[in-house]
């Protein structure tokens, strides 16, 4: 239960710098997980439970990359009853990140917008804390699932060249693989140059080839195949989203994250540090989001794993992406606006559009 309104936390929180506000959050988190303090934070799981990639999730909501980027945090998020929380972004070396300031908040359209860059402790560090979690050596339920499904999702480092991009992906998937449910292939982050030419057709063809091939190589190594992710941005056009999904088909990629953060500044053009250069989340990337995720369903088909995230500020926000094409949400932006409350909200009301009968992608499989 949680014991304190999010609203007198966040009016702390808001009026810090953006970042610092960030690692505040995620120290607290880290080190009040097991304490008194995690119950200021702790709400029990809706039991909504969905299979996809093989993967037994215990609700459909998720926490998306980004909040978390050194896996610190694992045991203070799982507590907020997350189905399956995502860490990272990784690089195989540990690296700065942007120059700050490069965190913005617009609370007139509930958004931010960053330039992070991947700033992270590297691989080594990374796996260090997944690996001292106490969820990652906990046992599973009595009927062999986990108690929340754990995602890293990996990138390249800003200093490495384009053409040499797919090593540090190669690097990242051996290093999160043998303590990952799922690895997600960042390759639509806007903050590391030229990083979304990897979505366009040659690149992106050459990279999920080398990336399923060596996932291969470690299924046979660790005697378990672990699902493979690509997150794509919302600044697709339906010619680009086909030959994404025609891709993800060639290859066998297990699913699909839809979307990342947009460079469009149309919905939020006039209001304070919409000029800044970044990635525009939260309310605004909503519909371009749906876009994407329903022009992927179209082409992909019924059957297909993807994960919806853009924009989801309530459970409505939520129950529209299923309808849009999603199996599963992830959430983020909304997470710093509405707080830990909003976890059970989502899963509650795609539990209730489940029992309705909405639009429920997972049926099929």
């Amino acid at each position: 239960m949680a014991l304190l309104p999010y609203g007198l936390s966040r009016a702390v929180l808001f009026n810090m710098d953006p970042e610092a506000a960030h690692d505040l959050t995620i120290d607290l988190l880290a080190r009040g997980a097991g304490t008194p303090l995690q119950w200021t934070w702790c709400h029990s799981r809706i039991d909504d439970p969905v299979t996809l990639a093989g993967l037994a999730l215990p609700n459909r909501v998720g926490l998306a990359a980004g909040l978390d980027k050194n896996a610190r945090a694992i045991d203070g998020l799982a507590a907020m009853g997350f189905g399956f929380v995502e860490v990272g972004t990784v690089t195989p070396l540990a690296q700065p990140g942007n120059p700050r300031p490069r965190m913005f908040r617009l609370p007139a359209a509930q958004a931010l917008i960053n330039r992070m860059g991947f700033n992270n402790d590297g691989l080594d560090a990374f796996v260090r804390n997944v690996r001292n979690s106490r969820f990652h050596s906990a046992p599973r339920t009595p009927d062999g699932r986990q108690r929340m499904i754990l995602g890293l999702n990996i990138g390249k480092n800003a200093a490495t060249p384009i053409e040499r991009a797919t090593d540090d992906y190669l690097i990242a998937l051996a290093g999160v693989y043998p303590f990952a449910d799922y690895v997600t292939v960042n390759i639509s982050s806007p903050n590391t140059k030229n990083l979304r030419d990897l979505q366009s057709d040659a690149a992106l063809d050459a990279l999920l080839s080398s990336l399923m091939s060596r996932q291969g190589e470690l299924a046979a190594e660790h005697g378990r195949q672990v699902p493979l992710f690509l997150k794509i941005a919302p600044d697709l056009d339906g010619e680009q989203v086909q030959a994404i999904a025609d891709a993800l088909r060639r290859h066998g990629i297990d699913g699909v994250i839809a979307t990342n953060t947009t460079l469009s500044r149309e919905a939020v053009a006039g209001l304070p540090h919409a000029d800044e250069a970044g990635g525009l989340s939260g309310a605004p990337v909503r519909e371009a989001s749906n876009r994407v995720i329903g022009e992927l369903r179209a082409a992909l088909g019924a059957g297909y794993p993807i994960f919806g995230v853009g924009g989801i500020m309530s459970g409505a926000d939520a129950v529209a992406k299923i309808e849009a094409g999603a199996d599963a949400v992830q959430i983020y932006t909304g997470l710093i606006y509405r707080g830990p409350g909003l976890v059970g909200e989502v899963a509650r009301a795609l539990r209730r559009s489940r029992a309705a009968g909405a639009p429920a992608q997972a049926a099929a499989r």
